[in-house]
């Protein structure tokens, strides 16, 4: 795989004439795009796949399924006739659904000459999310908090934890036949230890060095994503609103490719 073939650019942008210049830029720079729930809503599924499709770019298709599994499976379905390079479900909708997924697909692709087989990917923990978080909405039970440890230990604590959880997933989500996950990258190197060379990791909270940090909480630059084990790596505001000393999204995209690089 090129350097630059690493590279998911999430289209982040609510309409299509927003999206076009973009992808006729950036689409020979880049291996993939990522459609979201933004873009996909305001627009249509089909609709977006299509435009992409039409301007030389693939299509990574970050719907996040999350249902029950008939219902998941109709929409790894449908996602599969459009012709996407790849799409995800979320690990948390269980293992039934996940296996619908790999299923429909499956049956899709065996069906038609013409259809190619999409890489499923299951969602882990969201990079927007940390500990604190995840024991707020109850998926951890509670805070552990022990007065005999210093906050450096803490700390480590709730790493470890994050980190269990998130490997759990991925080897679930192997374990029902999909391809790969979509992870932070502080858990590329555990889950590329746990699943194994062949299972893909795709990996946003990128963010290089020059880039504001803005919303992600568990981030990490180009080179060290690459370098920890990830196959892919989403980013979206460095490449598609780069810093004006930067220049343009195609001189973005370029220096990253640079960055990757280097360290393969």
């Amino acid at each position: 795989m090129r350097a630059k073939d690493r590279i998911i650019v999430a289209l982040d942008v609510d309409s299509l004439d927003k999206a076009k210049s973009l992808v006729e830029s950036l689409a020979p720079h880049v291996g993939c795009f990522k459609v979201g729930l933004e873009l996909l809503t305001a627009v249509g599924a089909p609709k977006v796949v299509e435009f992409v499709h039409s301007l030389g770019g693939q299509v990574f298709y970050d719907g996040k399924f999350k249902d029950i599994p008939n219902t998941v499976a109709g929409a790894s379905r449908a996602v599969t006739r459009m012709g996407v390079k790849m799409f995800n479900v979320h690990c948390l909708s269980g293992s039934e659904a996940m296996k619908k997924a790999r299923d429909a697909v499956d049956k899709v692709v065996n069906e038609s000459e013409f259809c190619v087989r999409p890489l499923i990917l299951g969602v882990t923990i969201l990079t927007g999310l940390e500990f604190k978080d995840l024991v707020e909405i109850g998926i951890f039970d509670f805070d552990v908090k022990l007065g005999c440890i210093t906050d450096e230990c803490q700390k480590c604590l709730e790493k470890y934890r994050m980190e269990n959880l998130v490997v759990h997933l991925a080897w679930l989500a192997q374990k029902c036949g999909l391809n790969g996950v979509v992870a932070s990258p502080k858990e590329i190197s555990a889950i590329r230890k746990e699943c194994g060379s062949d299972f893909k990791i795709v990996t946003p909270g990128i963010r290089p060095e020059w880039a504001a940090k803005n919303d992600q909480k568990r981030f990490a630059t180009p080179a060290e994503a690459i370098k920890a084990g990830a196959d892919y790596i989403v980013i979206g505001r460095p490449i598609t609103a780069p810093p004006a000393e930067i220049g343009t999204p195609a001189d973005a995209a370029k220096r990253i490719t640079e960055e990757i690089l280097a360290v393969l």
